[in-house]
């Protein structure tokens, strides 16, 4: 059992500075980040983000471990199937700072308790479920209404594409124009406008794996540890105000397993006019897909 009255936050965090100063490791102590969903994605980018000194979270998850997540999930191995992601990952993240300030919101997110998920923030990492799409509009839309920033960072096969929302800039729904769509629609604009290079798409090698119907499909540790590795460093910069943050319509994607990089610009978002032909391409992919044909179109 360790000792936590041995633990020492300049110690712990020391090897941060040079990358950051000593006033800006401690206004990175002082920052609460509010992160949704505990699994693939949002699991490592707490502990990256404990890491890189982070002093206060709000942390929401509703589900619970499963074999199926040995993949890809931080938190998830023999001894924590079964019992919930949020609580597991908080004993992780208190592992590595115990003095961290976490505030657990075991139900996950929704419509009633975003303001009290989002109140006192500095910044929003969405780690939800692809398929989340009714939680992600509502924590999106919640954040640009309280000015909260926003990062996502999608794993797509062994790379990741990102997407930041900032206060006062154009926000979630009018990039991803989600309004009034049905589930495939959703899912077919959200994936595009995260991805529109798609980078990842010319070498997945079972495309039987992916399955719109069970909304559920293949993912890689690859890509969420790149997915977390690069949010901590745009977190960074918008929590500190240096560097450049490219912004929606802005986004980049790093494919690791490719060796690109493709900085993405659609103004209007999903309204651009290459992105419709994109939108056009994918719904006809769709269907093919659910007669059981991607493997010809792809």
């Amino acid at each position: 059992m360790s000792d936590a009255s041995a633990f020492s936050y300049d110690e712990a965090f020391s090897r941060n500075i040079g990358w950051v100063t000593q006033a800006e490791q401690a206004a990175l102590r002082g920052k609460r980040v509010a992160i949704a969903g505990m699994g693939g994605v949002g699991g490592v980018h707490l502990l990256t983000l404990v890491r890189l000194g982070i002093g206060a979270f709000n942390i929401a998850d509703m589900d619970t471990f499963d074999i199926v997540n040995f993949n890809r999930q931080a938190g998830a191995s023999m001894s924590s199937v079964g019992r919930p992601k949020a609580e597991v990952m908080a004993a992780m993240a208190r592992d590595i700072n115990p003095e961290l300030d976490i505030r657990i919101f075991g139900q996950g997110v929704n419509a009633g308790n975003l303001d009290d998920f989002l109140g006192g923030v500095d910044l929003y990492v969405d780690g939800l479920d692809f398929f989340a799409f009714r939680a992600r509009r509502d924590t999106f839309n919640a954040c640009h209404r309280l000015g909260v920033p926003a990062v996502t960072a999608a794993p797509l096969g062994m790379g990741t594409a990102v997407l930041s929302f900032l206060p006062g800039r154009m926000s979630f729904e009018e990039y991803f124009r989600l309004d009034g769509c049905d589930d495939d629609e959703m899912a077919v604009r959200f994936l595009l406008g995260l991805s529109p290079a798609m980078l990842q798409r010319g070498y997945l090698a079972d495309p039987s794996r992916v399955d719109f119907n069970a909304k559920r499909g293949p993912s890689t540790i690859a890509a969420c540890q790149l997915c977390a590795g690069v949010t901590a460093t745009e977190s960074l910069k918008i929590l500190l105000g240096r560097g450049k943050v490219l912004c929606a319509p802005w986004g980049f994607h790093f494919d690791a397993y490719r060796n690109r990089y493709v900085k993405t610009w659609r103004p209007g978002g999903n309204r651009n006019p290459i992105q419709q032909i994109g939108l056009f391409i994918a719904r006809r992919q769709l269907r093919a897909m659910r007669r059981g044909e991607f493997a010809k179109t792809a």
